[in-house]
Parts: structure tokens; C-alpha cells; sequence
């Protein structure tokens, strides 16, 4: 029997889960071939801030996979391979070898784009100036990497006041740089978190000597051949080092006129992951997922989205109709910021706002530990947010934060959100109790308990 050729356009998260997948559900019944358009295979940004801050073996290894890790006779890994364009008619790609420019076309059976996103440069001038750098991929992380050791730079702006950016601040932070962070947005990391917990990380951002600057539009950057400033419509800051974090684009322009793209340049897809090309699907960040609690299609960037999105589409790959649609994701993540960190899954009022939701909201702090135990014991604070619906009392979202590591309860958060608990049902579930880590009420039980207005747990 001939071998099902199978083309992947992408060696990211999607495109790595994609031939795991493949391999395990039809082994040796299919032909595999993956391209990458870029030289390394393949750097995980997200892990940048690790490597900057020398916590990683080695730049090299920051990467999901190397293609000696599929040393089977049936996968194909090309780098330096530029899918051009999609021959529906054929069932071809016409792929560029940039090494050798030379361009030729494969066939396929089935094709999985994975194309990702690419870092936004700001459409400002002086963007070209020497120093101006973005925070993305594995030439820019070493070119960074780099700086935080230069000591002719000692002022540092970072654009952009999103994950990303916050790991850029830190990094340049302990280095002894001074740092000016500056969004266009009234808050930093407004987009995951509400004002009650970016407002105590704000202040921790200040406390460790960063200028956040909000609500400031990029104008310029300033300079003859390196960039010596950036001038907003606020202000002018001198700098010998700016980090652009300022979001990220679609990786499609060359899919225009071949698959449909909605406006923003995001590869449509219907409930299946299919395009609107037969035999060509979609998965990552080039494509909007369908967000559980949202209850509609929102951009949502995250690994564990391409993965999960990657593991359905193959389990159904030879389907002629799916026996089910995708089923969605919750989106859930994490950070920390200097001596906090944080786990947020689901809506907030961010993106409940932008996808037309309208959630409920509420708002508890306490100590991790009873309160006999003594803060400069470990008990330190935590504060929890949860986003439910008013009436149902649907969980919706939430987020956790502390000086202590509470992000494991952003799983549990993001749990009861996809099984689609309610406050009551998360107010009484079963957690443990041992005094070392928790309190007799669980946090979040005792969140649910404070949302739905019962009488605060005295001890």
C-alpha cells in the first residue's frame, strides 16, 4: 500500500506535535515532510528569558526538538525550505531550498500549516537604526544576549508591556541596565490581568527600579545610525538599547489568494480545523482558537493551544467528515514578574470585552497558610480573581498571584473552567489541607465562598 504523504508547513510547537502524532497513530503508513523556513530547528521563544538569565545548558538547547530526534526512514525535516505557495488543483507545494535557490514542488496528501506568527516591528521611523532589536526567535535572543553583557549600554527601552516584554524588563533588570517600559495600553499585562493584581505587579516592576510608562504612543526612534532615543507623544527617553515586544503578526502573506484569510491576516478554519482548501488544515498561533468559555473564536497564542489543536487534527487527519469538532481550549498561562508570579486562565475583562462577553467578577486575598503561621514564616498573601457568569454562576476565568509559587492552582482554575464548574461546585470541591501549604478551606474554595457571598471562614 502507497504511504499517505503528509506536508507540514512549520517546525514550531504544531508542527513537532504534528509528527509525534503521526508517528504514533500510523507509524510507517505515512510519509512525513516538514519545512522550515529558517535555519534553526526550532528555538522556543517563551524560554528566552532562561537562556538570557544563564538558567538554561545551552542556546542550542532551547528548542522543542532536533531533527536527529526522528531518525525514522519515513520523516523528512527540511530548515532553510520556504514553502511559496499551495497548488490546491495538484495537491502540490512549491517549496524554495534557500540554501541552494533552488525551488521545486512536492505532493501531498494531507497539509497541516503551522506557520505561526512573526514579531511585529513598529512602523516608525529610525526602526532600521542600529540597537533597535526585537524579542523573538534564536538570532535575536543571542543578539540580546550579547547587550546584557555590553557596558556601553546602560539605558534600555522595552516597547510593549506583555509577557515577552515583562521577561525582557526582568532580564535587563538584573543585569544592572536601566530599564523604561513603555505600552500603549493604561496597564501593563492589562490584557491577562485585571487592575487589583497589575496594579501590586506595577509597583513591584517600580520597586525594582523600572520607569513603566503607560498610554504612550510610539512615535520615533531617534538617532544617526544607533538608535539614542525613543520619542513618544509623552517623551523623549534616551537609550543605547530598544527591545521591541510589541506583539506579533500572522505569519500568511503568502497565503493571500490561496486559503481565506480573515482581515487581521489569521487563516480562517471551520469547527474541524479545515481551511478552505480540501486536505488543508490549520493549527497555532496563525489561527484563532475557539475558546471554551468565549464560546467563540479568539486569537490565543500559546503552545499548549497549537498542541492540543495539532493532536485533534491528526487523530482525524483520514476522516472524510471529523466524527467531532475541535473541542476548544481555555488558555491558560503564566509568568513572573521579579519576586511574583502569577497564573491566569480563561477570560478576564480584557477579552471577555473583546469577545463580547459579559462576566461577573470577584475579587479575594488572604495568606497562603493559617494564620498562626508568621509571613516571615512563608505565609505570605495571595490574591485570587474569578470571572463567572451572573446568573449561572458558570467560572469563566480566574487568576492567582503571590510572592510564593501558586501557579499550579492556575491548572486547577483552568480545569474547573473547561468541565465548566460553577461557584458552587468550586466552592465545596475536595482539596487538601495540610498546614506546611494550605489553608482548611482550599483558596479557591474559599474565593467561590466570598463570590457567592457566604460568611467569611474565621480560624
Amino acid at each position: 500500500m502507497e504511504k499517505s504523504k503528509v506536508v507540514i508547513v512549520g517546525a514550531s510547537h504544531g508542527g513537532h506535535q504534528s509528527i509525534l502524532e503521526l508517528l504514533s497513530r500510523y507509524g510507517q503508513n505515512v510519509d512525513i515532510t516538514l519545512f522550515e523556513a529558517g535555519d534553526f530547528i526550532s528555538f522556543m521563544s517563551c524560554g528566552m528569558e532562561l537562556y538570557l538569565e544563564d538558567q538554561v545548558t545551552d542556546v542550542n538547547d532551547v528548542r522543542n526538538f532536533r531533527p536527529e530526534n526522528f531518525p525514522q526512514p519515513n520523516v523528512h525535516i527540511l530548515n532553510n525550505h520556504e514553502v511559496k505557495t499551495i497548488n490546491a488543483d495538484t495537491k502540490t507545494v512549491t517549496v524554495t531550498d534557500k540554501q541552494k535557490n533552488e525551488t521545486k514542488e512536492y505532493p501531498y496528501d494531507k497539509l497541516i500549516l503551522s506557520s505561526g506568527v512573526k514579531a511585529k516591528a513598529l512602523p516608525v521611523p529610525g526602526n532600521d537604526l542600529e540597537n533597535v532589536f526585537l524579542m523573538r526567535g534564536y538570532n535575536w535572543a543571542k543578539k540580546i544576549k550579547a547587550k546584557l553583557a555590553d557596558t556601553s549600554v546602560k539605558k534600555v527601552a522595552v516597547i510593549g508591556a506583555g509577557y515577552i516584554g515583562i521577561e525582557a524588563v526582568e532580564a535587563f533588570a538584573k543585569a544592572g541596565k536601566e530599564v523604561v517600559l513603555l505600552d500603549a495600553l493604561e496597564r501593563p499585562l492589562g490584557p491577562y490581568l485585571d487592575k487589583e493584581m497589575t496594579d501590586i505587579l506595577t509597583t513591584q516592576l517600580e520597586e525594582k527600579g523600572v520607569k513603566v510608562v503607560t498610554g504612550a504612543k510610539i512615535e520615533a526612534f531617534v538617532g544617526d545610525t544607533k538608535v539614542e532615543a525613543v520619542k513618544t507623544d509623552q517623551a523623549e527617553y534616551p537609550v543605547e538599547l530598544v527591545i521591541q515586544a510589541a506583539g506579533v503578526v500572522a505569519n500568511t502573506e503568502w497565503l493571500k489568494g490561496v486559503v481565506d484569510l480573515d482581515e487581521r491576516g489569521w487563516i480562517v478554519t471551520d469547527e474541524y480545523l479545515r481551511t478552505s482548501l480540501p486536505d488543508v488544515y490549520a493549527v497555532g498561533d496563525a489561527t484563532l482558537a475557539y475558546s471554551i468559555p468565549a464560546k467563540t473564536k479568539l486569537p490565543i497564542a500559546l503552545a499548549t493551544v497549537a498542541r492540543r489543536e495539532a493532536r485533534y487534527v491528526v487523530t482525524h487527519l483520514f476522516e472524510d467528515i471529523p466524527s467531532e469538532p475541535f473541542s476548544g481550549v481555555v488558555g491558560s498561562s503564566a509568568l513572573s514578574v521579579f519576586d511574583y508570579h502569577f497564573a491566569t486562565s480563561g477570560l478576564n475583562s480584557f477579552t471577555a470585552k473583546k469577545a463580547g462577553v459579559t462576566l461577573s467578577s470577584a475579587y479575594y486575598e488572604d495568606t497562603l497558610r493559617p494564620k498562626y503561621v508568621p509571613a516571615k514564616n512563608g505565609n505570605p498573601k495571595v490574591f485570587v480573581q474569578l470571572f463567572f457568569d451572573k446568573l449561572t454562576h458558570q467560572i469563566l476565568g480566574g487568576a492567582v498571584l503571590s510572592t510564593y509559587d501558586v501557579t499550579a492552582q492556575g491548572n486547577v482554575l483552568a480545569l474547573a473552567i473547561q468541565q465548566k464548574m460553577t461557584l458552587e461546585d468550586l466552592a465545596k470541591a475536595d482539596f487538601f489541607f495540610q498546614p506546611g501549604f494550605d489553608r482548611q478551606w482550599s483558596l479557591l474554595n474559599l474565593a467561590a465562598q466570598q463570590a457567592l457571598g457566604e460568611e467569611a471562614f474565621v480560624e
